[in-house]
């Protein structure tokens, strides 16, 4: 069997793809450190290279072999964030005439990268690609738009660049169309809040088990990457104690209760129900994924995470962008001749719990089959890497319960949805 892609379109049914003998073979990302945390420090170049170089060696990999790196990265939080696709590829040990570009979409941004890279494969245009999202959104600068015209009198205006991601100029900030979905569909503070505290206990729940150490990577509290002929790239962690050799576990996960997140008060709405403990949480982070076609994983005896099926994309109301998930996930089961009753697991991001939630009702979803091991209300959402992380963890998932089919999906700022079929192999 050779790699394939078929695309299809539709007014209502968005863009997409369907693969034959395309794999995830490995996927690794760093831990997610919470908001000014221990990663705070780490330019989101760098964090890429750590999940990049995890993920080559855990798919056993020739980096030299990858030939072509998508990187994805909203908040440009470093001076030479314009090199970041290009940097992380020449760090990570590809080969000189390797290229790398930068996809964004935003929020679906980790999908998309792990969907073009099976279209870049089906296409005939590579035999294995690195797919890279990584956002430090702790990092996320400070910006003046007039500052190279002059000051006049006053005071020069700067804008706070990750408040402003959390908006649409075009329609309602992103909490409030979490509010909005709440009311639409029925959805209580109540139900909100319990689904918040369920998020976390489940992380909790498989961060004892030692799930997550299948794919999170320690990162050390100081170091360097060196390539020949290149400057070498050096980090430090922020805060870390002598003691410490650095970050292995998720920082934003916390224990919490029922009762404590009855008591915070609605951020975006009088009526909520969105508060700061049942939506995502900001954080530090990059996840990597190898994927490849099925000659190359046969002609190298890779052993493969799981078979990509499909994905696609589709539009939605900016003012309910968090239904995203529910049209496109419908629009690619549709496409692929499956039923949502076909489907043994889902990852959707938890982008507020709300949001999640009226997606569930949407689709009336087995809140067994959700997020089983938490999600971004625990682990936080560190936008351009959430994609990747849902697909790794996907089918890690799917490999512990002996199941076969999942779909990972995420609603997009501005009014879009993203969904992707993958199968464990």
């Amino acid at each position: 069997m050779q790699a394939a892609v078929t695309g299809f379109y539709s007014n209502s049914g968005g863009c997409g793809a369907i693969f034959e003998d395309i794999y995830v073979v490995a996927g690794k990302r760093t831990p997610f450190g919470k908001m000014t945390g221990s990663l705070s420090t780490v330019s989101p170049t760098d964090l890429g290279i750590m999940s990049s170089r995890a993920a080559l060696e855990a798919a056993q990999v020739n980096p030299r072999d990858i030939d072509q790196l998508i990187a994805a990265n909203i908040g440009q939080a470093s001076a030479d964030s314009f090199f970041l696709p290009r940097h992380i590829a020449l760090y990570s040990g590809l080969r000189l005439e390797a290229p790398a570009v930068m996809a964004q979409r935003i929020c679906g941004s980790g999908i998309e990268i792990i969907g073009q890279a099976a279209e870049q494969i089906g296409l005939k245009k590579a035999a294995s690609v690195l797919a890279v999202g990584t956002e430090t959104m702790s990092r996320f600068p400070l910006a003046s738009y007039s500052a190279r015209q002059g000051f006049a009198l006053g005071r020069p205006e700067f804008v706070d660049l990750l408040w402003e991601a959390l908006g649409d100029t075009a329609a309602v900030p992103m909490g409030q169309t979490a509010d909005i979905l709440a009311k639409k569909y029925g959805v209580t503070r109540e139900e909100v809040d319990r689904f918040a505290e369920t998020s976390q206990n489940k992380y909790f729940a498989a961060e004892s088990a030692g799930f997550y150490k299948g794919e999170i990577i320690p990162v050390a509290k100081s170091g360097a990457f060196e390539v020949a002929n290149l400057k070498p790239r050096k980090y430090k962690l922020k805060d870390i104690s002598k003691d410490s050799q650095g970050v292995e576990k998720d920082e934003h996960p916390r224990m919490t209760s029922l009762e404590k997140l009855k008591s915070l008060s609605p951020v975006f709405t009088t009526e909520g129900p969105t508060t700061a403990g049942n939506a995502s949480g900001i954080v530090d982070g990059a996840c990597s994924v190898v994927v490849a076609s099925g000659d190359y994983v046969r002609s190298h005896g890779l052993k493969v995470l799981g078979k990509i099926r499909g994905f696609v994309s589709v539009g939605v109301e900016p003012q309910i962008m968090g239904i995203g998930p529910a049209p496109a996930i419908r629009s690619l089961l549709g496409s692929l001749d499956m039923q949502l009753n076909d489907i043994d697991l889902f990852e959707i991001n938890e982008a507020f719990g709300a949001q999640c939630y009226s997606v569930a009702k949407d689709l009336e979803l087995d809140l067994n089959k959700l997020n089983i091991h938490g999600g971004a209300i625990a682990i936080g959402h560190p936008l351009a890497a959430t994609g990747t992380r849902l697909v790794t963890t996907l089918l890690r998932s799917l490999h512990l319960k002996k199941k076969s089919i999942g779909v990972a999906s995420a609603c997009i700022g501005g009014g879009q949805g993203i969904a992707m079929v993958v199968e464990a192999v």
